[in-house]
């Protein structure tokens, strides 16, 4: 038997993966990389389903500290996504909107991760 273990800050870290996966779609889409494309779509759409299930497990107390959890997700993201524009400004590294795109994503998804493993 499977033991149901569900936490928010699971929950909340598959959906910062889910959005960083979708911040990747631009690159691709200009790139032309179809294949890659659907890999990202396949990926994403396994997490968020596993995610899904992860929430039903979840319990009351644990869907009451979600919202706040994906707050903070958002927040990072943001934050993320500042440093990594503006690094890029900064320095002028030449990089298109889609990259920084991708790389503020994922900078913002490790700060919070790092946030949830302090605590």
């Amino acid at each position: 038997m499977i033991k149901q273990t569900a936490s928010p800050e699971r929950i909340s870290l598959g959906v910062g993966l889910c959005a960083i996966m979708l911040a990747a779609l631009p690159r691709y889409i200009a790139g032309g990389h179809e294949t890659r494309q659907t890999l990202v779509l396949l990926g994403a759409a396994a997490i968020a389903a596993v995610m899904a299930v992860q929430w039903r497990w979840l319990d009351k107390a644990g869907r009451q500290r979600l919202p706040r959890l994906l707050l903070r997700l958002a927040g990072l993201l943001a934050l993320g996504l500042a440093l990594v524009f503006s690094g890029y400004s900064l320095f002028g590294t030449a990089h298109s909107w889609a990259v920084s795109l991708s790389h503020g994503a994922t900078l913002g998804l490790l700060l919070y991760a790092v946030t949830l493993w302090r605590r």
